[in-house]
Order: C-alpha cells, then sequence, then structure tokens
C-alpha cells in the first residue's frame, strides 16, 4: 500500500497556504504539516494589513477554505531550530517548504538613523496590528511626522497616524491600540519619494482611500506633477501606474478639502539625514531636491530642505529573518534558491528535499498574484523531484509520529481546531462592542484561547 507524499510547510501565511492547496490539487496523494510560528495562522495577512482594509482581510475566507481541507494539519506555537530542527524534520517528511515571509524593516544608511524617534514601519504595523512579538505601547506625541517611502506600506503607516482612534475603533484593533491612537498628536503626516509619481509603488485603490476619510486632506503640490520620457513609458506600459499618477494629479489640482489632518506627498525629495536635539530625540529632517537627469533617471539638484518633523518611519521594504539550520544570504535576506530549491550558498548546490516559496524566497516585492504564481514554480518542482526519485525517503512517514516527539517534549502546539475556538473568542469580544471581532494580543492568551474547553 502507497503511502501519501509527506511535506512540511513552515509558515501559515499567504505564501504557505497557496503552497499547500496547489499540493492539494495537483492529483498527488498529500498530507500536509503546516507549521506555524505564532499562535495563529494567516500570517501577514493578520499580522501586516492593516485594520481598516477589511476588502484584503477577506482574503483569510480563501485561506480558510484552503485550512479546512483533511489532507492539510495545521501546527501552531511551534518555532522551527528550536521546537524541532530541520534536521529532525526530515525524519517525518519527505520534503520541506519554507515560507517564512519578512516582518522586520530593512535598513537606510542616512545619519541620525538610530535617534530617538526614528523607527521602523514594520514596527509600528506590529504594534497597530496587535502582533505579540512587537510593543504595546507606542509614542504619538509627535505632531508632524515623516514617511520615507512610496509604496502601500508607508501609505498604511500615513494613513493610520492621520486618522482618528474612533475612525479606526470599529475594526478588530484591540484595546492597548485604541488607547494609543487616542494620544495620538500628529496634525501633518508628511510622505517622502526621492523619485517622481511615475515611479511611485503605490496601488491605486489605496491611494484612493487615503481621501475616504473625513478627517484627511491629501495634499500634493502641483510642481512634483512632472514625467520624463521614460516615466510617460511607464504610465502607457502599465494600466495601474497611469491610474496612480491620475490620482495623484487629482490630488495636486483641486480645492482645498479643509480636513483637520493634512497628509502631504512629496516627489523628489531624497531623505539625507534625521537631525535630533541635545537628548538624542528627532527634531528635523533634511531631504535633497532631486530632478530628471535625461536619462531615464534622477540626479540631486544640491538644495537641501530642513523639516519640522519629530517623529520618522522608514518604509523602505521588509527585511526576512534567518531560518536556523536553512542557507540564508544575508546582504538580499532571502534563502539561497534556484527558483524553487534551496541552494548550499557556496557551492550553489540544491539540498535534497528543501525548498521556499514567497517574500523569504524572492524579497519582499509583489502582490498576492505574484504569491501564487511563485508557488506554482516551486510546488512544479517539488512534486517533479518526488515523481522521480529524487527525494530522500523519511524514516518515520506516519502522520502521527511528529506528533508524539511535540507531546514528548511538552510543546503546546495549537491546531486548526483551536483557531475556530480562538476565532470565536475574539468575535465574541468585538460583538459585545458592535464590532466584528477584537484581537486577541496576548501571546499566551492566545494559546490559552485556542486550547479552551471547546478542542478537548
Amino acid at each position: 500500500m502507497t503511502r501519501p507524499l509527506r511535506v512540511a510547510v513552515v509558515g501559515s501565511g499567504p505564501a504557505g497556504i497557496y503552497a499547500s492547496d496547489i499540493l492539494i490539487k495537483s492529483g498527488q496523494d498529500v498530507a500536509i504539516d503546516l507549521y506555524e510560528k505564532m499562535p495563529a495562522p494567516f500570517g501577514l495577512i493578520r499580522y501586516g494589513v492593516a485594520p481598516d482594509h477589511p476588502r484584503i482581510k477577506g482574503i483569510i475566507k480563501s485561506l480558510h477554505k484552503v485550512l479546512d481541507q483533511p489532507q492539510i494539519k495545521l501546527l501552531g506555537n511551534i518555532e522551527i531550530g528550536t521546537d524541532i530542527t530541520v534536521e529532525e524534520l526530515h525524519e517525518f517528511y519527505d520534503a520541506i517548504i519554507f515560507a517564512t515571509g519578512a516582518t522586520g524593516d530593512r535598513d537606510l544608511d542616512i545619519p541620525g538613523i538610530d535617534l530617538e524617534g526614528s523607527r521602523g514601519a514594520a514596527e509600528f504595523v506590529g504594534f497597530y496590528d496587535g502582533n505579540p512579538n512587537f510593543q504595546r505601547e507606542w509614542d504619538l506625541t509627535a505632531p508632524h511626522v515623516a514617511v520615507i517611502g512610496v509604496g502601500n506600506v508607508a501609505l498604511d503607516v500615513a494613513r493610520i497616524l492621520a486618522k482618528t482612534a474612533d475612525e479606526l475603533h470599529v475594526t478588530e484593533i484591540p484595546d492597548n491600540v485604541y488607547e494609543g491612537l487616542g494620544a495620538n498628536a500628529a496634525d501633518e503626516v508628511h510622505i517622502f519619494g526621492r523619485r517622481g509619481p511615475g515611479n511611485a509603488k503605490f496601488t491605486p485603490l489605496e491611494l484612493k482611500e487615503l481621501d475616504h476619510s473625513p478627517t484627511i486632506e491629501v495634499i500634493v503640490d502641483p510642481e512634483d506633477i512632472i514625467y520624463d520620457e521614460a516615466a510617460e513609458q511607464a504610465r502607457r506600459d502599465s494600466k495601474t501606474q497611469d491610474l496612480v499618477c491620475q490620482t495623484l494629479e487629482q490630488y495636486a489640482l483641486r480645492e482645498p478639502k479643509n480636513a483637520p489632518h493634512k497628509l502631504f506627498i512629496h516627489f523628489f525629495e531624497a531623505p539625507v539625514e534625521i537631525v535630533g536635539d541635545e537628548n538624542g530625540k528627532v527634531t528635523k529632517l533634511k531631504t535633497e531636491r532631486q530632478e530628471y537627469d535625461g536619462k531615464g533617471g534622477i540626479r540631486s539638484t544640491g538644495k537641501i530642505t530642513e523639516w519640522d518633523i519629530q517623529a520618522v518611519y522608514r518604509a523602505v521594504g521588509y527585511r526576512s529573518d534567518e531560518v536556523k539550520g536553512v542557507p540564508f544570504d544575508h546582504r538580499s535576506a532571502v534563502i539561497p534558491n534556484d527558483g524553487g530549491h534551496v541552494i548550499d550558498a557556496e557551492t550553489r548546490d540544491r539540498i535534497p528535499g528543501l525548498y521556499t516559496t514567497g517574500w523569504i524566497k524572492r524579497g519582499p516585492v509583489g502582490l498576492i498574484g505574484n504569491t501564487k504564481s511563485d508557488a506554482k514554480e516551486t510546488t512544479d518542482m517539488l512534486l517533479s523531484d518526488y515523481r522521480t526519485g529524487k527525494l530522500p525517503a523519511p524514516a518515520k512517514p506516519e502522520r502521527d509520529e511528529v506528533l508524539q516527539l511535540l507531546d514528548d517534549r511538552g510543546i503546546a502546539y495549537t491546531t486548526w481546531k483551536g483557531w475556530y475556538n480562538l476565532d470565536a473568542h475574539e468575535r465574541a469580544l468585538g460583538e459585545a462592542e458592535g464590532r466584528e471581532r477584537k484581537k486577541v494580543v496576548e501571546w499566551d492568551d492566545m494559546v490559552k484561547y485556542t486550547h479552551s474547553e471547546r478542542d478537548n
């Protein structure tokens, strides 16, 4: 009697769940254990999407259907490399797929970046999304705030800073976030990009949504709405980019809205220094004006502007963390790979049975559609290797054997049934306040509610 292909997928965000779904739909008999470091699943969708974006969080519904399938067993509250090693996983699985995503901030190498009040955008996202790995309190005393970057994370951070706490109370934010945002003093938020509007990485809907709040007035300087030949070509080549430019043009040309919170979007301003006072706290941001160089790029003009700023958030990209026991390229912050197989960083040889997908594979770029195609590329390689006999057979392929190991070690792992318990508890908390959900923040509380009497 043949046994199913045994696969461990590490990471229960979109990348890991899509890879699992593709394996199930491939026609191959497969049994998947989906490992997650957090007590709850869904990764970036639960802990990286702004709470006032229910449309995007609706993706959870489709991910939920995948995890309902009997071929998948969710094992949460488990850290690979600590609770169980990669070497040990090989004893139970034919293949291991790493889909651990990215939650850290990329560095920005300018003077003053380490001053008090200069923070990474991912840290703030972790705060307002109730990620238990991030701090519960946040200093929001700065009246003038800078956000460096022109992607959707920059928009999310700027929008959350410019909205009122009461506007966000209808979402799933926990009490500590609501209380923190209630003390927010920001009345000006400035987004800075070193290139022009034709190079902005916003998506059109997210850019338009900035203006939906009655408390926010989006302001764009008409002098920043200029394009060179390369930028015009980018608009012609991409409907999405053209819509972004159209929206920015509308912001630049309209009459003042006179909302209490001003959100400025500045182009052609490259941050060059963050200035602090004698106590080491941020007081100014210096930027250098840029211009088109006539060759499709930009160059500095030498004109420096000092902005009255008391807090700076860098939204220049996420950064993945290393997984113990797996090769890691520290320069690019990805697992070395050839498109799906994990490879040795020095010899470039494939490591049998190890695969990767998502941001830990290609870096923090692309949207959900990219994640699906990325997972397809990886799983195609895995299935080809299995069907051609290139995968080492595990010594303990029975599905319950790894659970015995976890039980023997006293690991309080969480399950998919346990997620239903936590989900019901969060919905009950929200219902009591007229909301759909209120998120549980504390790690131990999440574990407790997943292990409630309904899971016995």
